[in-house]
Parts: C-alpha cells; structure tokens; sequence
C-alpha cells in the first residue's frame, strides 16, 4: 500500500490539496478535470451564479447522472453504436492522412 501524499489541484481557479495515494492519483486528476469542466460549463451558462450554488448543481447533476445509470436508465446499445461511429470516423481520418 502506498503512502498518502497531499495533492495539489485546482477547481474554478481554486486550490485544493486532497489526500491520495500514487495509485489514486490518476483517478483523481481524471476526477478533477470532470468537475472543473461542469462546474465551469454551469458557470458559462450564466443560469447559476457563485461558487457554491455552481458546485451544489454540479454535485446535484453528478447524483442523478449516477444513480440514473445504477438504476438501468442508460441505453448501453446507443453508447456502443455511438463508440463504433466514433472509432470509424477516427479510423477513416487516420488513413486519409
């Protein structure tokens, strides 16, 4: 088990150190970019203002994106058509090139 170290993040122009280990720290940093980019997302969309209210729409639309997913709402045949259409359009860039 690795030791737990501070890590130094930053979320809407503020810092943060947050406890993690080495292993957790990809996962954390994947985590932070998330929440940075919906909070600045529900910023930009001029609906919500202050810090707080931003980061308490973000929690509330981060809840029910999770539980709408644990509860079977998430059509995983459109998720995988859709990678598919993705990957093929990747594939046709790459050998245009």
């Amino acid at each position: 088990m690795s030791e737990i170290k501070g890590v130094d993040v930053n979320i809407m122009g503020r810092d943060f150190t947050v406890s993690c280990t080495d292993e957790e720290r990809p996962g954390l940093i994947n985590a932070v970019n998330f929440l940075d980019k919906k909070m600045r997302d529900i910023r930009d969309s001029g609906k919500v203002i202050g810090v707080e209210r931003i980061a308490m729409m973000a929690a509330l639309n981060l809840s029910h994106e999770l539980l709408n997913s644990k509860s079977g709402n998430v059509d995983v045949g459109d998720i995988k058509r859709r990678l598919t259409l993705m990957q093929d359009q990747i594939d046709q860039a790459c050998a245009e090139k």
